[in-house]
């Protein structure tokens, strides 16, 4: 609904009927027909009167938020689209302010949506009552007690993934002021037999699969419990997971609500251990022996369940182990103990199984009572909510769909009674005449069940307590011959001679007629399960445990407080259980919720017809409408009435002055309504049939459009009236406008014309000025002209003897200073960079000119080498000079000279003075080091390198061994006569000696050096600096060198080399050193 829509009543914007009251015709096919319609538009609520019927639409929906809570809070019950909350409303309201206390029923079968709907009218109550630290924590009290009830009463089954496998009502107790005090739950029937056993495709119960899915690894380890499902036989395997819901997040919910309720941990530790003692009690097995007397007993299979069952409970695993093997039977004071054969053994294991988880679910409610109830004595109001089990008819009906369905005929008939109760008090307090309703009344039905004397609970409670071989068969015998003339019992064995060809009906069945339809009951297990026994043995072992909790669910065990009087069977309790509700509901005002589930599937946007027409007729729906629409159909206050339909009369349209009453009768004689149809009661008026409510609707519907078409009309007159008028000052406006900006314009161009007449008149002024001042400047000009010829001629005419004889040899010089000149200065403009190596020159402007050019080209580069020469230190002259030699000596005669340019020449690059390595030879070497290498020394006999250290110092050239440093040989200066080295690209080079030398004796010196240019030239310029004589630097490719006593050739070839592009020296006999260079 749009947020500025405001709707008054449920009439408006309806989608089908939102009141079944008001179906025309009223059948049961226009019933699901307007049901499924508004389904299918995701209306899921719709009345029947004060009724609710709620359909589960299987999906979220945006009809819960707190914006909805409070679009209905404090709203009139059919002010709104129906809907749960208003329901919710009308209750508290009726409880807070008339101080009736309420009761929300809410019925339907499994799957329709029961749990959800209780849960939120508690939601809704909790949002609109007080606030207040106190009473926020009651809230959250009453509210989480139902994830811990689901976890312990909910399973998954067929129809529903969290089934209440349990009923409850729960008393919510309030204040005067309407905020929450405390609760009280009730629960009744806990489905105990889904422990041990569960059908196919369902699970047990929530809590166990919980538990083994979110519990630690250390709390499992202290229950005993591993998390793998298919240790366990009580679990089924089939649909041990359950699509869109996660175990272990709900076992943390389920924790938390525990600790929120008020439960010690200690009390959480209890109740998991029972929890995980009842799942291991499944895994117990028993296999048969043979007694010496020919009876059979049963024996435990694997005693280690049974020892961790005792370990957790704290019971004597000897104790136990017997309660499953004897039972005692008790007659006043005989005690006769028989062994049980290996089928009692497994009822006796599963009898204990389910006593136990019924007496804990019995003990988690009564300690959730003790956390929620009201602390104080005032007096209370109260609300109850009840959900409980739908009428169920299935496949196979047993004891537990007997006793369901028992339970709701009385809500049927309770439901038949406070209804007409209701109507006739509404009749009565608005002084409408009150006429008797036909209705179908099941107290019949209702008496079938429960009479204590004929009843089919009396009957089976008699065949239980009877002594001698009792069975199903016999209390279906005693059916046949009590109530075979019941006009609702049907029965193949009785005495009505209708059935006895009745094929659909077996002979081990009978059949009730309920109000909701025939149910055909399988009389199988109805005295066990009536019976419901526990063995006595078990009871006293379980009271034996010290387990504080497992001891106080058992007090019949107390061996001092034995009582031979048998318990109450089953059925017996129930009766006593529903006698207990019916008269708790008919002390408070009933609102029902009926709930009905549109398919099987659990899947949204599918409404199965035939599967609601099954749910309308069992719950009865059609009836409670015929109830309803027995008397008037519709009513409604005077005031909500003439205010809706006032604008049908014109004498109450637009405003009615009187009372509303009043004109309500003005209106109703007014559209000629026959009085039949209606009545008018103190403070509402009554509308017997649909019929009329639907022509007065019609009528307003039709007189809403002539009034929108009038109001269209008044509103399109009004709107081109104020179009009109406000055209009309827009036009004003802008012709205003207009006008001004006309005579502006108007202003800018006379002005604009006026400026220009001016400027053309101080232009021709200023021209005609301009001519005469131009005129006497002319004439000036042309006098000084005149006087300078004049004067000229005149002078010409005095020296003309004087300039004729020198006259050419002044214009030459002239002439030839003029283009001197200009040369000069054109040369500034064009001067060449600064650097020497820049060969630019501006080109010869005249011939005359050409050896002055050429001169002053020398001079200019002269001047700027010296330039550039000023700007050296002594170390880089020093190098230069080096380099210059070098070039002297090697340029175009080396190959290898070109590559040596750009590497400066560095001398140490062994740094010996500073590697600890050279100490021995830094100390042996005084002299300064002026160059220091590692050099290839060639061995002559075989022409293969040995590394050595080459050192040139002002005197003497020193060879060394690398490795340890030690002088090989030193020569002086004074005895190098040589070098010879080859025109390639190598570092071979031959130190030649002088003959009879000291250092001659091993002959000369063939070495190998990167750094070959840089040596030669260092020790070319020491050699001239020591000895004042030019070192002989010989370049050829074939040269002698002297190896002691011989005379060795050295050739240069060139080839390619294995090495790449390392030379090569080979010797190739005792005369010739060959060097292959690449």
């Amino acid at each position: 609904m749009a947020k500025m829509e405001v709707k008054t009543s449920l009439l408006d914007d309806m989608i089908g009927v939102g009141d079944m009251v008001l179906l025309e015709p009223l059948t049961e096919d226009s019933f699901i027909n307007n049901l499924k319609k508004r389904f299918d538009h995701s209306e899921v609520y719709t009345y029947i009167g004060s009724v609710v019927i709620s359909i589960n639409p299987y999906r979220s929906l945006p009809i819960y938020t707190p914006e909805k809570v409070e679009e209905y809070r404090n709203r009139n019950f059919y002010e709104l689209s129906p809907h749960i909350f208003a329901l919710s409303d009308e209750a508290y309201r009726s409880l807070r302010d008339q101080d009736k206390d309420q009761c929300i029923l809410i019925t339907g079968e499994s799957g329709a949506g029961k749990t959800e709907a209780s849960k939120l009218v508690m939601s809704y109550v909790a949002a609109v009552c007080g606030k207040g630290a106190e009473v926020n924590q009651v809230k959250e009290q009453l509210l989480q007690s139902n994830p811990v009830l689901e976890a312990f009463g909910n399973a998954k089954t067929v129809r529903n993934d969290n089934s209440s496998r349990f009923g409850k009502y729960m008393d919510i107790e309030f204040d005067f002021k309407g905020d929450p005090l405390g609760g009280v739950i009730s629960n009744y029937l806990l489905e105990k037999s889904r422990v041990v056993k569960q059908p196919r495709g369902e699970r047990n119960f929530h809590i166990f699969y919980q538990i083994l899915s979110g519990a630690s690894e250390d709390f499992l380890c202290k229950l005993k419990l591993e998390r793998d499902f298919s240790r366990y036989n009580y679990l089924g395997l089939d649909s041990a997971k359950v699509n869109g819901v996660d175990d272990a997040a709900n076992f943390r919910t389920v924790r938390n609500a525990m600790q929120i309720v008020g439960f010690m941990d200690h009390e959480t530790q209890s109740v998991f251990e029972v929890v995980a003692a009842v799942l291991k009690l499944g895994n117990i097995e028993f296999k048969p022996e043979s007694r010496v007397n020919g009876l059979d007993e049963s024996k435990i299979k694997d005693k280690n369940e049974l020892k961790e069952i005792c370990e957790l409970t704290g019971i004597d695993q000897s104790v136990l182990e017997r309660a499953f093997s004897f039972r005692t039977v008790e007659a006043k004071q005989e005690k006769v103990s028989t062994t049980l054969n290996v089928a009692q053994a497994y009822y006796a294991r599963d009898a204990l199984a389910k006593n136990l988880y019924s007496r804990l679910f019995s003990w988690l409610v009564t300690r959730i009572n003790e956390s929620i109830k009201a602390q104080t004595k005032v007096r209370k109001k109260v609300m109850g909510v009840l959900d409980i089990y739908g009428f169920e008819i299935f496949e196979d009906n047993s004891f537990e769909q007997f006793i369901i369905n028992y339970c709701n005929e009385k809500l049927q008939q309770i439901f038949i009674e406070l209804t007409l109760k209701e109507e006739q008090e509404e009749y009565i307090r608005e002084g409408i005449e009150w006429t008797h309703i036909e209705y179908f009344n099941n107290a019949i039905i209702c008496d079938l069940i429960e009479n204590n004397q004929t009843g089919i609970l009396a009957m089976l409670d008699e065949e239980c307590l009877r002594p001698g071989t009792v069975t199903d068969d016999t209390f279906l015998e005693k059916l046949n011959q009590v109530c075979a003339t019941h006009q609702h019992f049907e029965s193949r064995m009785s005495k009505c001679s209708r059935f006895l060809n009745d094929t659909s009906l077996p002979h081990s069945c009978f059949r009730i007629q309920h109000y909701a339809g025939k149910v055909m009951y399988q009389v199988e297990g109805f005295v066990d399960k009536n019976n419901d026994l526990l063995y006595r043995d078990l009871s006293q072992a379980m009271w034996k445990a010290s387990h504080t909790l497992i001891k106080a669910l058992f007090p019949e065990g107390n061996p001092a407080k034995i009582n031979l009087k048998r318990p109450p069977t089953a059925g017996s309790q129930f009766k006593a259980s529903v006698a207990t509700l019916m008269k708790n509901l008919q002390t408070k005002n009933p609102n029902y919720i009926r709930c009905i589930k549109p398919n099987d599937k659990k899947a949204a946007h599918i409404f199965n017809d035939a599967l609601v027409c099954h749910q309308i007729r069992y719950l009865g729906l059609l009836e409670n409408v015929r109830v309803r629409r027995a008397g008037y159909a519709f009513r409604q206050a005077y005031d909500p009435c003439l205010e809706r339909y006032k604008m049908l009369c014109k004498q109450t349209w637009p405003h009615w002055r009187g009372p509303a009453r009043a004109g309500v009768e003005v209106l109703f004689n007014e559209l000629e309504i026959p009085e039949e149809e209606f009545s008018f009661g103190r403070s509402k008026i009554f509308i017997r049939n649909p019929r009329t409510l639907f022509k007065l609707e019609d009528l307003r519907k039709q007189r809403l459009e002539d009034l929108a078409t009038l109001i269209e009309k008044i509103y399109r007159g009004w709107k081109c009236r104020t179009r009109f008028l406000l055209m009309k000052k827009s036009q004003i406006v802008i012709a205003s406008w207009y006008r001004r900006y006309a005579q502006q314009k108007k202003y800018q161009n006379i002005k604009s014309s006026a400026i220009i007449v001016q400027s053309y008149i101080r232009g021709w002024k200023a021209r005609k000025l301009l001519r005469e001042l131009k005129h006497q400047k002319r004439c000036n000009e042309a006098a000084t002209i005149i006087a300078a010829y004049w004067h000229g001629t005149q002078v010409r005419r005095e020296y003309r003897k004087f300039f004729r004889a020198n006259a050419g040899r002044k214009i030459y010089e002239f002439t030839l200073q003029r283009l001197m000149q200009k040369y000069f200065l054109e040369m500034k403009n064009k001067m060449p960079s600064l650097s020497p190596v820049d060969k630019n020159w501006p080109a010869r402007p005249y011939l005359f000119l050409d050896s002055t050019h050429k001169e002053l080209k020398r001079i200019f580069h002269l001047w700027r080498c010296k330039t550039y020469r000023d700007q050296f230190t002594d170390q880089q002259k020093l190098i230069y000079e080096e380099k210059l030699e070098a070039s002297e000596l090697f340029k175009d005669k080396k190959a290898l000279y070109p590559a040596s340019v750009g590497q400066p020449f560095q001398g140490a690059y062994l740094e010996i003075s500073k590697n600890p390595k050279y100490k021995k030879l830094k100390d042996a070497v005084d002299e300064k080091i002026i160059i220091a290498e590692v050099v290839n020394k060639i061995n002559r006999a075989n022409g293969k390198a040995t590394s050595r250290i080459f050192l040139l110092t002002k005197n003497n050239v020193l060879l060394a061994d690398q490795k340890s440093g030690n002088i090989k040989s030193e020569v002086p200066l004074g005895d190098v006569t040589k070098v010879s080295m080859s025109s390639q690209n190598d570092g071979f080079f031959a130190v030649h000696l002088k003959e009879g030398s000291g250092a001659a004796g091993k002959g000369d010196f063939l070495l190998s050096s990167d750094h070959l240019i840089e040596m030669a030239t260092k020790l070319y310029r020491t050699t001239l600096s020591q000895t004042k004589q030019k070192l002989n630097i010989e370049i050829s490719d074939e040269f002698l060198v002297q190896f002691r006593q011989d005379k060795v050739c050295v050739k240069f070839i060139q080839g390619s080399q294995k090495n790449g592009n390392i030379p090569t020296c080979k010797r190739k006999n005792n005369r010739l050193l060959e060097v292959a260079v690449p």
